[in-house]
């Protein structure tokens, strides 16, 4: 019944989540444009959020099921749902950010693969490939307690934003000699042949892990692992995902261009940072008790298979970006 084929329990609310899962964006304010634009300033940027969203609350579409590699393709609706609540202001709120659109808008995300466990109980709900490249992977970190489970946690290592030279498998990500210093750059990954050709790379939040010359002429950054890593809680015994939370952050290069009035005074480039972004879902209280009372008790978890459902999009985010440029990367274990 853990298995995720059509009829069992799993597969049922595993198509349709009723766990929440939250996305939250912070927005980095520029505070001096004008200076930044005459004199070529550091510039100084003060974070304000969170604005939190509901998402993945719609059921998969598209659904089919491979019975050789026993794996599950779908696409995942978007929709958002904005919780004042958890928000620190409105949705009509205004920030001095680059004017740049670096928006996702499809009315759908996907085609998603991912393993149904048939074969492996262990890779149940875990993401194959998503469009059809390869998801990233993450490492074990250290075995924690949730809410009275024991639990393994999954770090994304530093390594997966690494230069070419420390990680072969993002020579893809450099597409030029001057602005990477020749490949040398670590921590931001070029994503602009995802972007039709815009100058956006993508980061951990607050360029975490970055080279230092990266956040060098920004001032307002603090980056820190608790914060700003993105990670997963898997209880080993069923392998189910109990607590995500996946952190990105999307940039913008700008460089000095004499035939553009805002640029022309610029006398360096700049990652600019416009946004970070969490999408983090976590197991109920209720959940937990009934957890740690089937699972310690050994009794059968049909009633419990819905925690799956966290499982499906551990990664989601980070794959949602990176994956579909990478020229080759290793899938989550």
């Amino acid at each position: 019944e853990t298995v995720l084929e059509e009829g069992t329990i799993a597969f049922k609310n595993w198509v349709k989540t009723g766990t929440a899962v939250y996305r939250q964006f912070w927005i980095f304010d520029v505070q001096n444009p004008e200076e930044v634009a005459v004199n070529s300033s550091k510039i100084k940027v003060k974070q304000r959020g969170p604005y939190t969203y509901r998402v993945r609350y719609l059921a998969k579409e598209n659904i089919t099921q491979d019975s050789e590699t026993h794996t599950i393709s779908f696409l995942q609706p978007n929709g958002a749902i904005f919780e004042p609540s958890l928000s620190v202001g409105t949705e009509n709120d205004t920030f001095t950010v680059l004017n740049l659109a670096v928006a996702y808008n499809n009315t759908a995300d996907g085609v998603y693969k991912v393993f149904s466990g048939k074969d492996d109980i262990s890779k149940v709900a875990i993401i194959d490939t998503y469009k059809g490249k390869k998801s990233i992977y993450a490492v074990f970190g250290a075995e924690i307690n949730l809410k009275g489970i024991p639990v393994y946690r999954f770090i994304l290592p530093s390594l997966a934003f690494a230069s070419p030279l420390q990680n072969p498998d993002n020579h893809c990500f450099c597409t030029e000699k001057i602005i990477s210093k020749n490949c040398t750059l670590y921590g931001v990954l070029d994503i602009g042949k995802c972007k039709d050709g815009k100058p956006v790379y993508i980061s951990l939040p607050h360029f975490l892990y970055a080279s230092p010359e990266t956040s060098q002429p920004i001032e307002g950054l603090s980056p820190n692992e608790e914060e700003h890593s993105t990670y997963l809680d898997v209880e080993p015994i069923t392998g189910f995902t109990l607590r995500f939370a996946k952190r990105l952050q999307i940039n913008i290069l700008v460089k000095p261009a004499r035939k553009i009035e805002a640029l022309k005074g610029l006398k360096q480039n700049y990652f600019v940072p416009i946004l970070w972004l969490n999408e983090t879902g976590t197991i109920g209280d209720e959940k937990a008790e009934m957890f740690r009372n089937q699972v310690t008790g050994k009794i059968n978890l049909l009633g419990l298979v819905e925690i799956t459902l966290l499982s499906v999009g551990v990664v989601m985010f980070i794959v949602f970006t990176i994956s579909y440029c990478a020229c080759r990367s290793k899938r989550v274990n």
